[in-house]
């Protein structure tokens, strides 16, 4: 009962508003089913499907709202979770920020759902994690990964006559090589929607290569230098900018995106040329729901266009509060790339640090959006156009605003997944000149 469709959850949800006594009332469905392997020292560890299957109402009398959730769905239940949401609101202080439901809007349909993902079997998940391992054992090194499918859906509706439903599809793939030593290490993470794309054979081949070749990595001096950062590295230190898109923050001065003197950067040009940042949930390689949880429809949104800060995200609240249209966050976030691959950036590199990818990233000043944090499995030097030999790795001190604004060139964009905030991205390779390494760091 996991996956309900279209008519299924509507029918649930217009029992759950007619129930209600509220003056407004909106009421989210949502479910999910999928499966998982881990894998460690070579050899599976555990496995398991899952099936969830929720509901959460929200009752509203004036400006006092109460949520209440369950996940029985006889009509006696549904009528209870009603009740109870009602008896929260009724205790809940004015929200000063309320903002009243929409009413019926009109929602694309999204093309997040894949169905050959959606029949994934158990068996097709291990004929994943075998062929993972098979590279592995052969590189003489020892793999930990996970690898994850689920088909989800979700649906809306409220009492001014809103509904909203879609379904989408995904796996996610990662995976740590390491020699027996542990003087080695490499990584791959792949996420798609679509399944025939997802290719752990490779994903590990690269993964291994990085841990084979990371072994007896030489010290060199901290400070700048020109580096290649994979798309998985730029995910990880470019999302913070993504979040950072907001206009309330940049408005009250607490962030990246506020004007010297007061007001937002909306117009001003923050970021190199090159740098067009956008959100689209038509994008074949990153599709996206078509609408958010308040039943806003979400469009494909340019955030940066040739450097230059086009919108940033306004709630309806926020909105009303400056005279503008709303601006919703976008389901994803997208930097347009070039051609080039990563081999092409390393040719064009005279002295750099090609880097795997980021960890243990923690802000240091949100005005500038300053970070710092640890490069991690495969961190080599290139000299004359070719990767010469491992490196230990850094600490870094750098923020995403002053790396683009030092941007060398891009290359292909390719999608990749941070599993810091389980988010995917469509990000191309970057070449960075300037990229500040503060100290040394002994671990793979």
């Amino acid at each position: 009962m996991a996956i309900l469709t279209q008519d299924e959850a509507k029918t649930i949800l217009q029992k759950v508003i007619g129930f209600s006594k509220a003056d407004e009332c909106s009421a989210g469905l949502g479910g999910s089913e999928g499966g998982n392997i881990r894998y460690a020292l070579n050899a599976v560890s555990t496995a398991g499907d899952e099936s969830t299957l929720s509901l959460a109402v929200t009752s509203t009398f004036g400006k006092k709202s109460g949520t209440a959730s369950i996940n029985e769905f006889d009509d006696a239940s549904l009528e209870k979770v009603v009740r109870r949401a009602e008896e929260l609101a009724q205790f809940a202080p004015d929200n000063p920020e309320y903002m009243p439901l929409l009413g019926p809007q009109t929602f694309k349909e999204s093309i997040e759902y894949i169905p050959s993902t959606a029949a994934i079997t158990p068996g097709k998940r291990a004929e994943a994690v075998a062929k993972s391992i098979e590279v592995s054992k052969a590189a003489n090194l020892q793999a930990a990964g996970y690898i994850e499918n689920s088909t989800a859906f979700g649906a809306v509706m409220n009492s001014k006559g809103l509904f909203a439903y879609d379904k989408s599809t995904d796996v996610d793939f990662s995976v740590t090589l390491r020699n027996p030593e542990g003087t080695g290490s490499g990584y791959a993470a792949r996420g798609f929607n679509d399944v025939d794309k997802l290719d752990t054979y490779t994903a590990t081949k690269i993964a291994a290569a990085k841990a084979n070749g990371s072994v007896g990595a030489k010290a060199i001096e901290p400070g700048k230098y020109t580096v290649i950062l994979e798309p998985l590295a730029a995910a990880y230190l470019l999302e913070r900018l993504f979040f950072a898109l907001d206009a309330r923050s940049a408005d009250e001065g607490r962030s990246c995106m506020t004007k010297p003197g007061g007001g937002n950067r909306i117009g001003e040009k923050l970021l190199d040329e090159r740098v067009t940042i956008y959100s689209d949930p038509f994008n074949t390689e990153l599709p996206g729901s078509t609408w958010n949880r308040e039943g806003q429809s979400l469009e494909k949104t340019t955030w940066v266009e040739n450097g230059v800060v086009k919108n940033l995200m306004y709630s309806r609240y926020w909105a009303e509060q400056k005279g503008v249209k709303p601006v919703p966050m976008g389901p994803n976030f997208i930097i347009a790339g070039g051609d080039a691959s990563i081999e092409d950036l390393i040719k064009s590199t005279e002295k750099g640090v090609l880097v795997t990818r980021f960890w243990y990233i923690r802000s240091v000043d949100p005005q500038t959006l300053l970070h710092t944090g640890l490069t991690r499995d495969g961190t080599f030097y290139i000299e004359n156009g070719e990767i010469k030999y491992p490196i230990k790795n850094f600490r870094f001190n750098e923020s995403p605003i002053i790396m683009l604004n030092n941007l060398e060139a891009l290359g292909r964009a390719e999608r990749t997944i941070s599993v810091e905030s389980f988010r995917s991205y469509l990000m191309p390779p970057m070449k960075i000149r300037d990229f500040t390494f503060s100290s040394l760091s002994d671990a793979v």
